[in-house]
């Protein structure tokens, strides 16, 4: 099939899927993958196949980076502990393990060992598709450690490939391809991102910001790879850098742009991937013999085992590099947590990229088949991580009954109100230096005290909506009838009603006759009565938006230094910011916008 007969199919999948998901209640990647399984019946369309370097080169780069944009640095500063073993330790030994069961079921070493690099490391686009069911904490332990894992994995890889090309491999060399690998990656995301960042100082252009951006993982990866370094982690460290920095060194309307056109590039390239894997697990299937499926058919429900075995047991050593802590969960909490945990570990992207990349030359000689076994069993591992492990998991949630984590709605509310108090305080202060009157500057202080207010209710409504929610779980336990009954519930529903009234009059809102039937417009539109001498409307306007902007200001400022003091995460950061810039962008214009 032509390119763009394979774009308008991959499209038109996607749309599909779309539509149906929610219908047939089921994950969007899985109904993609099965679409894909179903295309695949169609001869010419199972032939549809993209070049190794296209997954590894154009779809991880991008889909890694909106993933580190999105990571908590703060996260990853306080489980470090728990994530350097997971995306290095966890990774060999479940390559290592996974090449044994490959060896026993009659792979050559070298070829089990292959497999065993790609299918070792979750993934953390399957992890954000599928993960967000799991408490905040664990979904971003689990995604930081997918997001630093590929490193480990493609060294394996690369060692595995050359010593089934005949290549020598010694402790020496694997020594020194690991330091490569992590230091190059390392310090190529940080050269690109550093350059980036002086670039983005000097230009305030939407669209050149967002080239800049776009082109970041990109250069992050060539560069490393020139050095023979990890491109994923060089793209990984550059997103978690550029995540920082970005609101010193963007603009609203650039920030705007980009978090409607990221996350929409990303759902394309994730839902056209999701689409391949069940095309290629057809491709595989038709190219390999009808006996050899079977025994491969064994080695992936093999393979797929050990990789949960492997990870459940290593969370259990993993407390060994664990900070003691005052306040543990019990031991059954514990072990429900690493249960869910293991089940969360997916495989995706990664592991296709890795499979698809095997070169053909392994496949010469006595080793005649080796890459179509690859890519069948990481294919098979996928579509079981999607399949089984996709659906099991939020069954596996509610049996785990998680407490509910409340830390980021107070670290909101925190945020809202300390950035909402520091604008009032230097409300007086930035008038004054932006030379804005009298009037303007009341009308501004009482908006800032409506939001601050806004700000408090929202927080004691919260905890009020706690209260009652307890009290109703203990009347259920007791089984307690309602004092009021039917009566008592229209009664509350009554009051509700009065009090929802009470507040909006009092806040201004109550609807005026007069202003339904049009008259009071008509009366400004041609009421002589004017004082043209009075500070005019526009004037007042622009000084109501210079000091609105300057408050914007501020309030990032403290929003920021709250993030640098680790009060407050980096995913409200993002949230409250988002909604920030949308209030510039309006100040502004769409022209300014534009």
């Amino acid at each position: 099939m032509e390119g763009l007969e394979v774009t308008v199919l991959l499209g038109l999948t996607i749309l599909v899927g779309t539509l149906i998901a929610p219908r047939v209640r089921l994950a969007l990647p899985l109904v993609l993958v099965i679409l894909g399984l179903l295309l695949g019946f169609v001869p010419p369309l199972r032939e549809v196949q993209l070049p190794p370097e296209t997954v590894l080169l154009l779809f991880l780069p991008v889909m890694l980076f909106w993933e580190s944009l999105t990571t908590s640095l703060r996260s990853i500063r306080r489980d470090f502990r728990y994530i350097v073993p997971m995306s290095t330790l966890l990774v060999v030994a479940s390559a290592f393990a996974v090449a044994g069961i490959g060896v026993l079921f009659g792979m050559p070493w070298e070829i089990a060992l292959i497999l065993g690099a790609a299918v070792a490391p979750p993934d953390a686009t399957a992890v954000a598709a599928l993960g967000r069911l799991l408490p905040r904490r664990m979904f971003m332990k689990l995604k930081a450690e997918s997001l630093t894992n590929d490193g480990t994995a493609l060294v394996l890889y690369a060692i595995a490939v050359s010593l089934a090309l005949g290549g020598q491999v010694t402790p020496l060399s694997v020594t020194w391809d690991v330091l490569v690998s992590y230091v190059g990656g390392i310090a190529a995301g940080i050269a690109v991102a550093a350059l980036a960042t002086l670039l983005l100082r000097r230009i305030s252009s939407t669209i050149v910001i967002n080239v800049t951006l776009l082109l970041v993982p990109f250069s992050a990866f060539l560069l490393a790879e020139l050095v023979h370094a990890s491109g994923v982690l060089a793209v990984v460290v550059a997103g978690l850098i550029v995540a920082w920095v970005s609101p010193r060194v963007t603009t609203a309307a650039s920030r705007r742009q980009a978090d409607a056109a990221w996350p929409f590039g990303v759902f394309l390239l994730n839902g056209a991937l999701f689409v391949l894997i069940g095309l290629e697990v057809q491709f595989v299937a038709h190219e390999i013999s009808a006996a050899a499926i079977g025994r491969l058919v064994l080695v992936t429900l093999a393979v797929w085992a050990t990789l949960f075995a492997v990870r459940y047991v290593f969370q259990l050593l993993n407390v060994l590099f664990q900070r003691r802590s005052a306040e543990r969960p019990p031991r059954g909490a514990r072990s429900r947590a690493r249960l869910v945990s293991t089940v969360a570990g997916m495989r995706g992207a990664v592991s296709l990229a890795i499979a698809l990349s095997v070169p053909t030359g392994v496949s010469a000689g006595s080793m005649v088949g080796g890459r179509d076994e690859i890519v069948f069993v990481t294919a098979g591992v996928i579509l079981l991580s999607l399949l089984v492990q996709a659906p099991l998991l939020p069954a596996l949630v509610r049996w785990a009954r998680f407490p509910v984590d409340h830390a980021e709605d107070e670290e909101y509310e925190l945020a809202e109100r300390a950035i909402s108090g520091a604008a009032l305080a230097a409300l007086d202060d930035l008038a004054a230096e932006h030379g804005i009157g009298q009037e303007v500057r009341d009308r501004v202080r009482a908006e800032g005290y409506q939001a601050l207010e806004f700000a408090n209710a929202r927080t004691l409504a919260r905890e009020q909506a706690l209260i009652d929610a307890e009290a109703d779980a203990l009347d259920e336990m007791l089984g307690a009838p309602d004092p009021y009954g039917t009566g008592g519930e229209a009664r509350s529903r009554e009051d509700d009603d009065e009090d929802a009234g009470n507040v909006a009059v009092s806040a201004g809102t109550a609807p005026d006759p007069e202003a339904t039937d049009g008259t009071t417009l008509q009366m400004i539109a041609t009421s002589a009565d004017v004082d043209l001498a009075q500070r005019s409307p526009l004037v007042r306007h622009e000084e109501h938006t210079r000091l609105k902007l300057a408050l914007l200001d501020r309030k990032r400022e403290v929003l920021l230094g709250l993030r640098g003091a680790g009060t407050v995460d980096d995913m409200v950061v993002r949230r409250i910011s988002a909604r920030l810039d949308l209030e510039q962008v309006r100040l502004q214009g769409i022209e300014e916008f534009d």
